[in-house]
Formats: C-alpha cells, sequence, structure tokens
C-alpha cells in the first residue's frame, strides 16, 4: 500500500504505556522518511517504556509530555488544529477508556478531543484484556463517532504468551493512517459513492428460531472501511451494524428480503456495489407467529427462494457502474468455475471467491485467501488479514474506474 499521503501532513503520534511503545520508535521514524511532520505526544506512563529524548531525535519536534511544560497555555487546542491526523500507537486499554468516555486526564487524551482531524488508534494489549466486553463497548464507541480503529495482531505477547492483542506492524499502521488522509483530503475513490453489504441473514422460522449461516461480516466490513479510507462515500447493509466502521452510514437489516430492499433502493445512486454478503437463498414460506414446541415434533418445513440480489443488480446495471460479486465454496475445484459462471450470468465486473473450508480462510475469521476473477483472467490472493484482502480488492476496484473514465483514442469518451 503507497504512503505517499503522508508527504507532508502533520501527524501526532501518540504513545501511551504499554510495553509496545517501543514499537512507536520505528512508527516515527518511518512516518518521517514518508515526509510527515511527526509531532510525538506520549502519555507518563509511556515514560516508563520508552524515553522522550529518542522521539525528540527522531520526530519533526520535540516530543511533548505535559499540557504544562511550556509557555503555550493551550498546546492540546494547538496541537489538534495543526493535526492533519492523530495517531495513537500503541492504545492501552486506559487510553482507549479515557477516550470513549471523554476523560482529558492529559495532553495526549485532551489532543483527542480537541481535534477535528481524523484519528487512528492502534490498540495493543493482552489478548484477556482485548476480549473484555469493556473494552469491545468502547472501541465500538470510538467507531460509531468516526474514529478509525487498526485491531492488533495475533503474535506474542509480552511474558511470552500468544494470542490476539499485538499491535499491528508499522507497515500496516503507515498503511492505514496514508488510507485515512487519502479519505479526508482525496483519494483514488474521492466522489465516487460505494454500496458494500455485509453479514449472513438470517430467515426466521418462527419468534425464537432462524435459517442462517456463519458469516460473522468481517470481510465486508473491512472493504466498507477501507473504500472510505480511500475518498469514497459509503453505505454499508449490514446485519451486524455494532462493529461498523468509522466514517461510513450503516443500514442495519436482518433477512435476505430487508437486505435486498436496502440495497436495490439504494444502488442506482452508486459508482460501486459490492455483494460481499452471505445472502440466503432459501427462506420459510410462511413464519410461524409463535414458537413451535418442541411437543409437537419436528416442524414441516416449506422453503422458497430469496431475492437474487446480485442477479437483480446485474439486470439493472447501468453504465459505467461496477459491480463486485463474491461467490463461497467448500472445495477448491468448484472455486474458479462458480466465480466465472457468476461473473457471466450475473453481468458482474468483479467476483472475489474464496474456499471457506480452507484453514484460515473460512467465515468468522480474522483472515482470508481468495481469487479474484475478471473477464480476463483470475489473480489468486494469499493468506492475509481480511483488511489486506480488502484493500487489494478496493484498489482493483480504484484502477478499473479509473480506467473505465480514460478518455478513448478520439478523446470523446472512455477507452
Amino acid at each position: 500500500m503507497p504512503t505517499d499521503r503522508l508527504e507532508g501532513a502533520t501527524v501526532v503520534l501518540g504513545v501511551s504505556g504499554g510495553i509496545a511503545a517501543y514499537k512507536a520508535v520505528e512508527l516515527c521514524r518511518r512516518l518521517v522518511d514518508a515526509g510527515a511532520e511527526v509531532v510525538p505526544v506520549l502519555t507518563a506512563s509511556a515514560l516508563r517504556f520508552v524515553g522522550a529524548a529518542t522521539f525528540s531525535a527522531l520526530g519533526s519536534e520535540r516530543a511533548r509530555t505535559s499540557l504544562f511544560e511550556d509557555e503555550d497555555p493551550i498546546p492540546h487546542t494547538s496541537l489538534g488544529q495543526r493535526a492533519d491526523l492523530v495517531l495513537v500507537a500503541p492504545a492501552t486499554a486506559r487510553l482507549v477508556g479515557s477516550y470513549a468516555a471523554g476523560i482529558s486526564s492529559d495532553l495526549l487524551t485532551t489532543t483527542l478531543i480537541a481535534t477535528r482531524a481524523p484519528v487512528l488508534v492502534c490498540p495493543a494489549m493482552h489478548t484477556e484484556m482485548w476480549q473484555h466486553p469493556a473494552v469491545q463497548e468502547n472501541i465500538a464507541t470510538l467507531r460509531r463517532r468516526g474514529v478509525a480503529v487498526l485491531e492488533p495482531e495475533s503474535g506474542r505477547l509480552a511474558g511470552g504468551d500468544l494470542g490476539e492483542g499485538r499491535l499491528a506492524s508499522p507497515e500496516a499502521i503507515l498503511a492505514a493512517a496514508s488510507e485515512l488522509l487519502g479519505g479526508a483530503g482525496g483519494g483514488p475513490l474521492a466522489g465516487k459513492r460505494v454500496l458494500v453489504t455485509a453479514g449472513g441473514t438470517r430467515e426466521a422460522i418462527d419468534p425464537v428460531r432462524y435459517i442462517g449461516n456463519r458469516s460473522s461480516g468481517k470481510q465486508g466490513h473491512a472493504l466498507a472501511e477501507v473504500a472510505a479510507r480511500l475518498g469514497a462515500e459509503v453505505t454499508l447493509v449490514t446485519t451486524a451494524p455494532a462493529t461498523a466502521p468509522a466514517g461510513v452510514e450503516v443500514v442495519p437489516v436482518t433477512s435476505a428480503a430487508e437486505m435486498a430492499e436496502a440495497v436495490l433502493s439504494r444502488s442506482d445512486s452508486a459508482e460501486v456495489v459490492v455483494m460481499a454478503a452471505a445472502v440466503a437463498d432459501f427462506r420459510p414460506k410462511a413464519a410461524l407467529s409463535s414458537k413451535w414446541k418442541k411437543a409437537d415434533g419436528p416442524p414441516e418445513i416449506l422453503l422458497e427462494p430469496t431475492t437474487d440480489i446480485l442477479r437483480e443488480l446485474g439486470r439493472t446495471k447501468r453504465p459505467g457502474q461496477l459491480l463486485v460479486g463474491f461467490a463461497a465454496e467448500t472445495g477448491r475445484e468448484e472455486l474458479l468455475s462458480s466465480a466465472r459462471r457468476k461473473l457471466e450470468d450475473k453481468r458482474a465486473d468483479l467476483v472475489v471467491g474464496n474456499d471457506v473450508s480452507a484453514e484460515g480462510a473460512g467465515f468468522e475469521g480474522d483472515t482470508n485467501a481468495v481469487t479474484l476473477v475478471t473477464a480476463t483472467g483470475a489473480t489468486e490472493l494469499p493468506l492475509a488479514s481480511k483488511h489486506d484482502i480488502a484493500a487489494a480488492v478496493m484498489d482493483l476496484v480504484a484502477a478499473r474506474l479509473e480506467e473505465s473514465a480514460r478518455p478513448g483514442p478520439d478523446g470523446a469518451g472512455p477507452g
């Protein structure tokens, strides 16, 4: 992922007090190497792990550590107004909680609350802390307010433990920062409207039971987040609204019928439609109005087809609109044929195929491995984070849009 959008940007680099603070030293250097003007801001706890002198030497300005250390009476306001981006790495559970609650207890939290610049938070903590409901609620709160969150990776943690909670790599942080700056000031999808679907639909049997699937919506949400960072105006139609990414209009739905209505009523105004949701193919013909009792024996459920949303989108696709479909299979040998068939039958421009039975590439996980199928060929993307997969897909989408907008040989229209 290119980092050229960091050139000339003023980045306030917040460092809070976790063991991963040592990684912020390398991050600071790389931000400066990318052309950013870096102003380090360290919390008192961060100073127990790293020194202010190091960041002063590597950053573009001396490191700030206190609200009351110099002649500026309102340093948090000054920093917040100057910043093109506020980046916190690592962000501890305490920092995340303070920010979500609006508690301004030091220079970093007051700057976060005072700024109107885009904010990227990169959490790092032990697995048990990261998975705690309070931390997850705080993360969800920040996302609802428009804060971008780069989730931690899985790997070796302090004390020799293994698990989720490791600070994202410098490469991932730089890419996310660049994308966020692109969304703030332009980016390859600036001015484009992108409609994304995510999650698995639930088709009611009775008020308690439903027919569903294992899709978590993570891949669709990553696609929406990346599209927004690339400058697009994004609408996300999802069955998992609680984990919606920052800067995205969210339309919560439950069933295939609700998703079809939400998508088809909005698709005409979108330049790109990405159907990443796992939409049920069938639903009970008549849902029961009250709970089926076990004593009555197993119910006989008559199924009927749901609306094929991708087919409808292909049928009504307007000139210049880009349509992306997904094909989930449980065998490598079926994957390409299924994706190519869907590409042709449903008039899609790109189909993302994945073998959900492959290790690390199934539903609910944080990684994926896919094959991108277009009319001109197929490209395999090896196992990577769903965010990286989303970035590759949206890069291809942006390239296709740029290509379609390019004048032809006579200069009169697209080539």
